[in-house]
């Protein structure tokens, strides 16, 4: 079988599965599991061939066209370069890892069989975007994710923030695809082609009339799908899905693809300074904020939400350094670890018994009861802090080293303030990183909250999921920068002397700050009994709380709705820490901005609709209706009536000629 047949198996096995899911959901309940499973299995060990089969080497290229549609073809196509061929794999991994971990955590629900062939189709969409070569086939997939996010997020559609944040999704991410499409179509009437190939052709002979225009209509469209400031707001809200959902969007598929749709056009944007100059903006207010908002979170799925928006800003500052492969070697990275996040999360939430059981504060002796779930979390927190030898030490360092090269000015077609502003972000967020980090893992797993009931012991499915994604945490770094180079362009993807220490030291600095932050705030709460202030009826709570949060004295009482005192991000962020907990009111701001006069257009418009529109409507029917009336009321059926009128008419006739002849 050719490699190109073996590829176009890749992304068309799991849309079958998702058909066949959706038929057979209600008659054959049975072939469900194996119809969510074994597709995307299939998917995978297909993905790895066709990986082993590219080796790295020139980009695999094949096309038909669909069919004619003018001076610009949309053509069937694929061009599988090393990117492409290592991203189809993480995607294949991360998504049957959450088809397999899913059987388990949705085994009772009773709406499994359209969540597993959404994830499939979400799964193929993805395949598509990573493998397509023309870029009308790559938006196919692009907006197939989103609708598939719209469902997926609003799983739990009878709770309102299921409901509320599933729209959030779609909205947001349409409002960057509006601009991304036109820039689409800006990017083929330049180049003549849809084809990614002789769209990266015509950049390299410079026959980009608009690139600055076309470049920024795109990141409009890649902020929205990958959660880049400003359009990152909804990926927060969009945690009131299922867990695996979460693992699935967030380590392969939909943020995932804005990254990978930049690295595979980065020539394009290479061609505008200015795009560049924004990007790297972008990127550097993304992790920065994401990571003050992260250490003020409580739910341990925001943390990790706000987690991804920052990894996936170390990225994108990667590419406004003009380095796709470190970008693409710290999505490979991140999207293990990640997963591995979000599913160990998932295990928590299942041994509460309830998803609303995700507040951090809440939990208490949570190690003994999923040591599953605390190892290899702690496996992926110290990949996401980047400490050696973990795979993010690698790709992190692998984003700063090129950060560091380019602020010395030896990259071309960057400004070295880009360069700069990328890498002074990235050792602040280095920082940032493993503070919440550690904040996580001591909150999580030594936090003084609630006794949640022992629902006993997770389905295997979910445990074997999380061992599997430990082995890339660990591992896949040190893998990728020794063993296959010729994938990334050939650069060097070695941790460089100078970044390493920066990066790292700091990373320490953070968590170790945090531990001691920690370390006092579970002194002073050590000093109030449990249970000191449960004398106070439930509606005070909230000002118990407040107090305490206002004069950092621990007021820790009935642990049915009193928070652990002991949380070290309200000690280190002061005064901070409640607009970072509220994502710095970008909502409120939005609200202000947008939804007002949006809303007050609309009133403005109905009030005119019903008041002046409908009015003239409403009039213009009345006069005729009067008319008919009054002709009603003559038709009496009295023929002496008529009679009477018609003499009486003869006679007026009459006069007005007599009148008209003498004045003649």
């Amino acid at each position: 079988m050719t490699t190109t047949t073996l590829a176009v198996l890749v992304p068309l096995l799991p849309l079958l599965g998702a058909a066949a899911g959706l038929l057979l959901g209600r008659t054959a309940p049975g072939f469900v599991r194996p119809l969510a499973i074994l597709p995307t299995l299939t998917s995978l060990v297909l993905a790895a061939l066709v990986a082993a089969r590219q080796g790295g080497d020139q980009a695999i290229n094949s096309a038909t066209e669909l069919t004619p549609t003018g001076s610009v073809p949309i053509e069937l196509a694929l061009h599988i370069d090393g990117f492409a061929a290592l991203v189809a794999v993480l995607v294949g991994l991360v998504a049957s890892c959450v088809q397999i971990y899913s059987t388990g955590y949705l085994r009772d629900d009773p709406r499994y069989p359209s969540y597993a062939a959404l994830v499939s189709l979400f799964t193929s969409a993805m395949f598509l975007v990573v493998y397509s070569g023309d870029l009308i086939v790559l938006l196919v997939g692009w907006e197939v994710m989103g609708i598939c996010s719209y469902f997926l997020v609003g799983h739990y559609w009878e709770t309102p923030e299921a409901r509320s944040a599933s729209l959030k999704a779609f909205l947001v991410t349409k409002l960057g695809d509006v601009p991304f499409l036109i820039g689409l179509f800006a990017l083929a009437t330049d180049a003549g082609s849809f084809r990614i190939t002789k769209v990266l052709g015509a950049v390299a002979s410079g026959g980009l009339d608009h690139p600055t225009l076309i470049a920024l209509l795109l990141l409009a469209g890649v902020a929205g799908k990958s959660a880049q400031f400003p359009l990152h707001t909804w990926l927060p809200d969009a945690m009131a899905g299922p867990t695996p959902v979460s693992a699935l969007i967030h380590a392969a598929t939909m943020v995932a693809a804005g990254v990978y749709f930049i690295a595979r056009l980065l020539p394009v944007f290479e061609a505008s300074q200015a795009a560049m100059a924004v990007l790297a903006v972008m990127a550097a207010v993304t992790m920065a904020g994401s990571g003050l908002a992260a250490l003020a979170q409580d739910d341990i799925k925001r943390v990790l939400a706000y987690s991804t928006i920052g990894q996936l800003g170390y990225m994108t500052g990667a590419l406004a350094v003009g380095d796709r492969g470190a970008a693409v070697f710290h999505l490979l990275s991140h999207g293990a670890f990640k997963a591995l996040l979000f599913l160990a999360a998932g295990v928590i939430i299942h041994a509460a018994g309830t998803n609303s059981l995700a507040a951090m504060s809440r939990m208490r002796n949570l190690r003994d009861r999923v040591p599953d779930a605390y190892w290899t979390m702690t496996v992926a927190l110290l990949a996401l802090a980047a400490i050696p030898p973990f795979s993010g030490f690698f790709s992190k360092e692998a984003v700063l080293a090129v950060a560091e090269h380019a602020a010395t000015g030896h990259t071309e077609h960057v400004p070295a303030a880009a360069g700069w502003i990328v890498l002074i972000a990235g050792l602040v967020t280095a920082v940032l990183t493993a503070a919440y980090a550690m904040r996580l893992w001591l909150l999580a797993f030594r936090g003084r909250g609630a006794e949640a009931p022992d629902h006993g012991r997770q389905p295997l499915t979910m445990t074997v999921v999380l061992w599997v994604l430990a082995v890339p945490s660990l591992a896949l770094g040190g893998f990728v920068f020794r063993l296959l180079p010729d994938w990334f362009d050939g650069r060097d993807l070695a941790p460089t002397l100078t970044t390493s220490v920066l990066g790292t030291g700091l990373a320490l600095a953070g968590g170790i700050v945090t531990y001691g932050a920690w370390r006092h705030t579970t002194a002073l709460a050590a000093r109030v009994p449990l249970g000191a202030v449960a004398a106070h009826p439930e509606g005070d709570a909230a000002q118990v709380e407040a107090e305490a949060i206002a004069t950092h004295e621990p007021a820790y009482g009935d642990i049915a709705y009193a928070p652990d005192p002991a949380d070290p991000g309200r000690l280190l962020l002061g005064p901070l820490h409640r607009p970072a907990a509220a994502g710095f009111h970008l909502d409120a701001v939005y609200t202000v901005l947008f939804v007002r006069p949006v809303r007050a257009g609309a009133s403005l418009v109905r009030f005119l609709d019903r008041e002046v529109v409908e009015t003239y409507v409403r009039g213009a029917g009345a006069l005729p209706r009067w008319l008919g009336a009054a002709v009603r009321r003559a038709q009496t059926g009295n023929v002496q009536t008529y009679v009477s009128a018609l003499l009486a008419g003869t006679v007026v006739l009459a006069v007005a000629a007599v009148l008209v002849a003498t004045g003649a």
